[in-house]
């Protein structure tokens, strides 16, 4: 399977489909950005039951800033609508099949555990920090 490029549009429901979805946040400016563009296109095609999608940083400016884009490349892993991997910087082809490899074995009922517990937690209340 070939990259999809990401809009504003489309992002969310994208990454909340059932499944794995690695997003690229790039730019055509961006050095090692040219750099992990192969490397990303590559695995795409060797995993045709992950989406790789990509993201122009430049052309969807609000879409970078709501995901908190602070430097580019950045790697985002959602698997079935939970963002589990988010990480700047190029990777390496070995460091990418890394990755794939850990979204594939997440424990996704343990991971859905650990969300509620931290909502139920809550966040911490000025009353509770003194």
């Amino acid at each position: 399977m070939s990259t999809v490029n990401l809009t504003n549009e489309v992002f969310e429901k994208t990454v909340t489909e059932p499944g794995i979805t690695l997003v690229d946040f790039w730019a055509d400016w961006c050095g090692p950005c040219k750099m992990f563009a192969p490397i990303y296109d590559a695995a795409s095609e060797q995993h045709p039951d992950v989406t790789f999608g990509k993201v122009d940083t430049e052309a969807e400016q609000q879409l970078a800033g709501m995901a908190g884009i602070q430097a580019i490349p950045t790697l985002m892993a959602f698997r079935d609508g939970v963002l589990v991997f988010s990480q700047a910087g190029a990777l390496p082809a070995a460091g990418l099949e890394q990755v794939i490899d850990a979204v594939k074995a997440l424990d996704m009922e343990d991971v859905h555990r650990q969300i509620a517990a931290q909502q139920a937690a809550g966040p911490a209340s000025p009353e509770s920090a003194g």
